[in-house]
């Protein structure tokens, strides 16, 4: 029987090709992910140890929320100097961090947004940051910069550069070039360093380090050392952690990191793999129908039900084995081009070898080969149930009344229970509805694909009208689509997948955009919004330079603070109480959005929380420890612009330890126009880390977000879409094969070459359409669902189905069946009509 398995992998190669390359497409992808994924991990992995090698203890301070007030203990120079004293200590560097955004010498930000770091340089020779040339920075008006900003930009030492810390422009001098292994410059950001006095200054820490690292004295362990800190320190105040403990911490978030990655990566692959299913389910199912006889006749001479279906398996091994291994290695090429991918696309990966690890290789393979035996075993199954004399007396054996009830029954109860679930789902709030929508949506799915072959015929009836157009080819066609309803079931559902997630994704995300839109054409007034393009905090003289501004009206900031109330930590919104009203337009539910004073608004959901309506009072302890009475003036519906408790700026101001501002609203006299924006960039001194944006800027970034968002997952699901085509052209080809006496006898009887090609091409229209029209209707229904999820916290949410984008859906649908039957009508065409007729 192993023996005649692996003839008869070899005699079918041709029609086991599709198979090969539609499961040789998912172990690329898996493998491909893991190849990429490693290699990424372990080159920031290896190259974050490195910034460690000059740190044996770090000091930090506690920040445990123990301090009603917020305030975290200072780690000052006392603490410094203590540190650097204790036994087995060799040295002690103070350290201070802040964003700090670089421009080359176009004005654009160098790097990304969120990868622009600032720090200290530390005294004349700074052992973290060996100097490539020049020398260590001293003053407000030097700076030195790391080696690859340098070279990106072009930037050399004596260059004026311009950098921004929270918003006004510093051109400092560049005084030298320093190397660093610190992953995020190895990620493609920057780093700038000042002299210690100028980056507390800048990052507002007022004679206070960030952080304390400690380097040991020869002969110490770093345990040692941090015992002899531990014992020395206040505990109360600080924590200490070891250099080796700090790596293995950074290496793990970084493994976190490309775990969700590969995690994202691996649910498309995975979904490429399920569709993939159908192909070779499919195509042993009709490879077994095709040698129903000669099974038939194995059987008459001895070979048992087990002999059978094993032999199928065995055929569906080595398939597997042969798709799993050529994935393996386009995986690892497909690895390799992804990392240089990310270089060509402007971002950057720290050198580092690719990684195959044995876990790649063994996970390629098991997937492969697992899905391709799982797949084959019904149809193996189902083989050896066939009676040797019905098989040796018919060719295909029709599936029985019985199992076509139960068939339709379970679906039909599959998919009730899933709609039930799914609307079920909509009527809770947010995150409580997500998992009983996520089952629900799979029961549903099931349900339709056990469905499927009983709703062919109505829905592929429903396009006999537009097939009669094409005369006897187009009546063929249809009589084709239904013949084996089970088939074109199966051949569909791999389209319709693919297309239920993307037009599904499509309705969520256009209905998400608009929205967002309605929000902030609702409930903003003002003309600009003005914020770092980091999300950092804004220093509040940008305020002052705005409002000093030709042609500004009105301004408020949004600044954030900490405080205590009742027993939990809460955020106050401050904005100017006297211009808020002429920004913003929030929605009051119940009396007035009126801030001064000790007259704060709440939005509903506080409310909720605290109990509280017009009127109430309760005291809130600030971060200075003091503490205030304040009534609530009135409660608003909370955006995404501003939520939580709004207080007026000047009676937070007195109680905050550093003002900043993480928005600034604008009103200008003349209205958003072009040269009221090139204004307020000129006033702000064009700088690239400030973002000055109205309305349509807002709305214009939101859609640029969700349209780069859809793209990647369309890219995605591409490839569940390559495979359900080559499950068509696999169905199509082998169900030319398998008619072959057929086509013969109509070309026999004047059916032209023209009319065999028009009939295969018509049959592969009507089946990928049909998987279309099915993956579309779900999709939207799932869009529709996912969206009622969505609604209940985002108040202006509004269903939007973008009727364009469907009858793009629905035309790529088409495409796919004309392209897909190109080489099987071809085929189908040029077979030799005598020798087609004497077939079997």
């Amino acid at each position: 029987m192993f023996r005649t398995a692996l003839r008869n992998v070899l005699a079918h190669k041709a029609r086991l090709l599709m198979t090969v390359l539609a499961v040789m497409l998912g172990v690329a992808f898996v493998s491909g992910t893991l190849v990429f994924t490693n290699t990424v991990s372990d080159a920031y992995q290896k190259s974050s140890a490195k910034g460690f090698d000059q740190v044996d203890v770090a000091v930090q301070a506690r920040d445990d929320g123990s301090d009603r007030s917020g305030k975290a203990p200072d780690l000052d120079q006392t603490l410094l100097n203590k540190s650097a004293h204790v036994p087995g200590a060799a040295s002690a560097v103070g350290v201070v961090r802040g964003f700090t955004a670089i421009a080359d010498k176009h004005g654009k930000l160098i790097g990304g947004a969120f990868q622009s770091e600032g720090g200290n340089y530390w005294g004349t020779d700074d052992p973290r940051y060996p100097l490539k040339s020049g020398t260590a920075p001293h003053g407000a008006q030097q700076v030195v910069i790391d080696s690859e900003t340098a070279r990106r930009a072009g930037y050399k030492v004596g260059d004026t550069v311009r950098i921004s810390v929270d918003g006004p422009v510093l051109t400092p001098t560049i005084t030298g070039v320093f190397t660093t292994d610190d992953g995020n410059v190895a990620a493609g950001g920057s780093l700038a360093l000042f002299d210690t006095a100028t980056a507390q200054r800048l990052f507002h820490k007022d004679g206070s380090y960030d952080e304390i690292d400690v380097k040991a004295a020869p002969g110490t362990s770093q345990t040692a050392l941090r015992s002899a800190l531990d014992a020395s320190l206040p505990k109360e105040a600080v924590t200490t952690t070891t250099g080796k403990q700090l790596a293995d911490d950074q290496a793990r978030e970084i493994a976190d990191a490309t775990s969700s990655m590969r995690t994202g990566l691996l649910v498309f692959a995975g979904i490429a793999l399920f569709v993939g299913t159908f192909i070779i389910a499919n195509t042993f199912t009709m490879l077994v129908a095709q040698r129903t006889k000669e099974l038939a006749l194995l059987r008459a001479v001895g070979a048992s039900r087990r002999q059978v279906t094993r032999s199928v398996l065995i055929e569906a091994f080595v398939v597997g084995t042969v798709a799993a291994v050529t994935g393996l290695l386009a995986g690892i090429g497909i690895g390799a081009g992804l990392r240089s991918l990310v270089g060509s696309l402007g971002g950057s990966v720290p050198d580092g070898p690719l990684v195959i690890t044995p876990g790649t290789v063994v996970s390629a393979l098991a997937v492969g080969i697992l899905i391709t035996m799982l797949a084959a075993w019904l149809p193996g199954r189902r083989a050896a149930k066939i009676p040797p004399v019905a098989a040796m007396s018919s060719v295909h054996a029709k599936a029985t009344t019985k199992s076509l009830v139960v068939r339709n029954t379970i679906g039909s109860l599959l998919a009730a229970a899933g709609i039930a679930i799914v609307v079920y789902a909509t009527t809770m709030n947010g995150s409580d509805g997500q998992k009983p929508m996520g089952v629900g949506a799979v029961l549903l799915v099931i349900g339709v694909f056990v469905l499927t072959p009983l709703l062919s015929r109505p829905l592929i009836a429903a396009a006999a009208p537009v097939l009669r157009g094409f005369g006897i080819a187009g009546k063929l066609a249809r009589q084709n689509s239904v013949r084996n309803p089970r088939r074109t079931a199966a051949t569909a559902s791999a389209l319709m997948i693919g297309l239920t997630l993307i037009t599904g994704l499509t309705v969520i995300a256009n209905s998400v955009q608009t929205g967002l839109d309605k929000m902030a054409a609702s409930s903003i007034k003002a003309d600009y919004v003005v914020s770092m393009a980091t999300g950092n905090l804004l220093s509040p003289t940008v305020e002052k330079t705005l409002k000093s501004t030709e042609g500004v009206t009105a301004t408020s900031p949004l600044r954030s603070a900490r405080a205590h109330i009742d027993g939990r930590n809460e955020y106050l919104t401050g904005v100017d109480g006297a211009t808020i009203g002429e920004l913003t337009e929030p929605t009051v539910d119940d009396g007035t959005f009126k801030v001064g004073g000790t007259q704060v608004a709440v939005d509903d959901d506080t409310a909720k929380t605290y109990h509280w309506t017009t009127g109430s009072r309760f005291t809130a302890s600030y971060e200075d420890g003091r503490k205030q009475q304040l009534t609530v003036a009135g409660v608003y519906q909370g955006t995404r612009l501003m939520r939580g408790i709004v207080v007026d700026a000047a009676t937070l101001a007195p109680h905050q330890r550093h003002v900043s501002d993480t928005q600034v609203m604008v009103k200008t006299s003349g209205g958003a126009t072009a040269s009221t924006k090139d204004r307020l960039q000129k006033a702000l001194g064009d700088n690239p880390a400030i973002k000055v944006e109205d309305r349509k800027d807002i709305s214009n970034g939101i859609s640029h977000a969700f349209t780069l968002m859809l793209n990647m997952l369309y890219g995605l699901l591409a490839m569940a879409v390559i495979v359900a085509v080559l499950g068509v052209i696999n169905t199509l080809a082998m169900s030319v094969f398998e008619r072959s006496q057929e086509i013969g006898m109509l070309r026999a009887i004047g059916l032209d070459r023209r009319g065999i090609k028009r009939m295969v091409r018509l049959e592969s229209l009507v089946i990928s359409v049909f998987g279309g029209v099915l993956g579309i209707g779900l999709g939207v229904f799932f869009g529709w669902a996912a969206g009622q999820l969505i609604g209940s916290t985002l108040a202006t949410y509004q269903l939007v189905l973008p009727w364009g984008r469907i009858a793009v859906f629905l035309l790529l649908a088409a495409t796919v069946g004309v392209l897909a039957a190109l080489w099987p009508a071809r085929r189908a065409a040029r077979l030799n009509m005598l020798q087609a007729i004497k077939s079997e």
